[in-house]
């Protein structure tokens, strides 16, 4: 997954239900220097919150993204990242 564009992230989930699991997982792809590269705002909802899960992600060119992570498997998930993030990488190269 493309991380360099990603300014910041944030995400509400419960992780006692199952379709908060993309989220969590979401959170563990992202590389271990992510804190200074980017601000993560993570909440974690109690057992019995009957609020759903959300992922939030806003990029370099003020793109902001807000995913249903309780509809999205994360290949999905990763793969409307990677494709916002490959055209930014483009964008990039093009200009130098």
């Amino acid at each position: 997954m493309i991380t360099k564009h990603i300014t910041e992230v944030t995400t509400r989930f419960n992780p006692f239900k199952k379709p908060s699991k993309t989220c969590r997982v979401f959170l563990a792809y992202l590389p271990a220097n992510a804190r200074t590269t980017m601000k993560i705002n993570t909440t974690v909802l109690p057992r019995d919150s009957p609020e759903p899960s959300f992922l939030k992600l806003k990029f370099k060119d003020g793109k902001e993204m807000q995913l249903d992570t309780e509809k999205l498997k994360i290949n999905d998930l990763e793969e409307e990242v990677d494709r916002h993030s490959r055209t930014l990488n483009r964008k990039a190269d093009l200009e130098g």
